[in-house]
């Protein structure tokens, strides 16, 4: 056999180790740019077995009817209005959660690191807080809302229970706004982290928005300790495996979505 056939014949050995190699790499690429894609869009959620990010589209229709998301307005849970109006709001939410911070509206560094998609309008973006939008139409009477804790984070048991602690005294959306700041999400990730003994620091923290004697003797209590898992059990019945989650009557929108995305399903539930 001549040299040249010699090669000719290891080109051929060669050849299909070669291009299973070349199958292999692209698969991996491909699901590590799905990846990527994931975390660019938000935290996810698994809603009736179906992953999705933030995107224009929202997941295929979920498994939850309407009467599950009117029942939630019949628990102990964050609420405002009932479950009668034509649009009934949940969201599911971590005061800890960067992405929850972007779909909150208050922080607007936070917004700005998660990347172009999620720069406010007011800061010269496109992003749409939906928590914002969805306030003006609880306030204009339109629209009901229920907030449910679920730990997307890690550090949000904490500022969720200033969160029940402010709801006793209408001073829920004070708190929040305050939480959901930059300077409350370094507080809660980088100082409080679930920690107790940090009750007075929290309630130094919001004493902008309500009183931190108060605030303080109702973390210590212990008072809301159990109501942290009921809220997770709640969530947990919908479906919802991350945060932010947003429910808009029965139709589900799992990441921080723009409010843009989500305004023809309100608009609809409005008109009918």
């Amino acid at each position: 056999m001549s040299s040249k056939e010699i090669r000719a014949a290891l080109a051929e050995k060669l050849l299909a180790p070669m291009v299973i190699v070349m199958i292999v790499l692209a698969f991996v690429v491909g699901v590590l740019w799905q990846k990527v894609d994931f975390l660019q869009k938000g935290t996810t959620a698994t809603v009736a077995g179906t992953q999705t990010g933030t995107t224009a589209t929202p997941a295929p229709a979920p498994t939850i009817s309407l009467s599950q998301i009117k029942d939630l307005f019949g628990k102990d849970l964050i609420k405002f209005g009932d479950g009668n109006r034509k649009v009934l709001f949940a969201e599911i939410s971590d005061p800890s959660c960067p992405y929850c911070h972007a779909a909150g509206g208050e922080n607007h560094s936070i917004a700005q690191n998660l990347g172009p998609n999620f720069k406010l309008v007011s800061d010269g973006g496109t992003y749409v807080a939906p928590v914002s939008e969805m306030r003006k139409l609880v306030d204009s009477g339109q629209a009901s809302f229920v907030w449910i804790y679920y730990p997307g984070h890690g550090n949000g048991e904490m500022g969720t229970k200033a969160l029940y602690c402010a709801n006793e005294k209408g001073k829920f959306w004070d708190v929040h706004d305050l939480l959901m700041s930059d300077k409350g999400y370094d507080l809660l990730n980088n100082t409080v982290k679930n920690d107790k003994t940090q009750s007075g620091a929290l309630a130094d923290f919001l004493k902008p928005a309500i009183d931190s004697n108060f605030l303080k003797g109702c973390l210590d209590s212990g008072k809301y300790d159990q109501r942290l898992g009921d809220d997770m059990t709640i969530a947990k019945s919908l479906n919802v495996q991350g945060t932010p989650g947003f429910f808009v009557n029965q139709n589900v929108f799992p990441g921080a979505y723009s409010y843009t995305d989500l305004k023809s399903t309100v608009d609809a539930a409005l008109k009918s």
